[in-house]
């Protein structure tokens, strides 16, 4: 099988001008070859701003790609069956480091070894997926980054309300293969329903349920919660086409799915979580191990407001609301 790959001339853009090497000495390079780290993620199009973030942060720490580190990027197209044989090929490839992005991932880059370093660089909740021990003594080959913060899904809808009023029908969009979102999305609705909204989920498997579950929906529903997934940000485009046809506002927990046409999102800010994960990526290459870096909680939360598709839903945003964004998006 053959999977996409960022170009060498692409990365080397994307890090920009040269630095001095790294002066330490790794184990591979020790070697005789360049550590090498597998990267791991659902599409370039949807995560250049953490590829960028990732790398950039990287680079001043002195890791320059095809001087003292190898990337190997590798793209799922949010298709979660592809994981098996990507990993595969960074263990054929014997990377020093595996990135990861989603816990659906992780636990796969989990089950494929037990020897190479993994970092989670967000995933949901470690410790009650399985992947990790506890948080503050992980166990095992792997470390990484929760995007799980206690009252994350309250603060969220109570933004939400205040965004789009008094919307009494809410619809929950959710992955119902992938056990962590599945975990948010009875949170979700346990919460809406203690605040009294009549809640409806709508549960997708593959890309090609999306439409059919909107369809289903035909006006049950004033506003539209949805779980982030790699099958659901692959698609973003179409989601979001969707929900503005259904003239449906939007909530989602990250940047890009409101820079892809959702109303909003709020949630651990994506550049400041790659800038960490690169962090702690430098740690293991220098040395460290998995098992006793601490998983870290986000400290950095975005409100992401898009007034574009604001206006296209004919929703006037509160000013106060507008205010405290930490983006607007016109």
């Amino acid at each position: 099988m053959e999977f996409s790959q960022l170009k060498r001339r692409d990365f080397i853009t994307l890090l920009g001008g040269a630095v001095a090497a790294w002066p330490g000495v790794t184990r591979a390079q020790q070697a005789g070859k360049l550590p090498i780290i597998g990267y791991l993620a659902s599409t370039l199009a949807t995560e250049s701003q953490q590829v960028a973030a990732f790398a950039q942060r990287l680079r001043e720490l002195g890791w320059i790609e095809g001087r003292s580190v190898a990337i190997e990027y590798r793209w799922s197209e949010g298709r979660s069956e592809r994981y098996v044989d990507i990993f595969a090929e960074f263990i054929r490839l014997q990377v020093d480091l595996i990135v990861t992005r989603g816990t659906e991932a992780a636990l796969a880059a989990k089950r494929a070894t037990s020897a190479i370093p993994i970092l989670a660089a967000v995933v949901g909740d470690p410790v009650g997926s399985g992947l990790v021990a506890s948080l503050s003594r992980p166990g095992g080959n792997i470390t990484g980054l929760s995007v799980v913060s206690p009252d994350l899904a309250s603060k969220r809808l109570e933004l939400f309300r205040e965004a789009v009023g008094g919307f009494r029908h809410m619809a929950i969009l959710v992955n119902e293969n992938n056990p962590v979102t599945v975990v948010e999305a009875r949170e979700v609705g346990t919460i809406a329903v203690a605040l009294g909204l009549d809640v409806v989920t709508l549960g997708i498997r593959r890309a090609e349920d999306i439409a059919p579950a909107f369809e289903g929906l035909k006006a049950r529903a004033d506003a539209l919660y949805v779980v982030a997934d790699p099958v659901i940000l692959t698609n973003i485009v179409r989601v979001n086409t969707l929900a503005l046809s259904q003239r449906l506002p939007t909530i989602y927990i990250a940047r890009e799915y409101a820079q892809a046409g959702g109303l909003m999102s709020y949630g651990p800010s994506n550049p400041a979580l790659y800038r960490r994960a690169a962090e702690i990526a430098d740690k293991i290459l220098r040395g460290a191990k998995p098992a006793d870096i601490p998983v870290e909680q986000p400290i950095k939360f975005d409100l992401v407001i898009n007034l574009t598709t604001a206006r296209a839903l004919g929703l006037e945003i509160p000013p106060t609301l507008l205010a405290r964004a930490d983006e607007v998006i016109e």
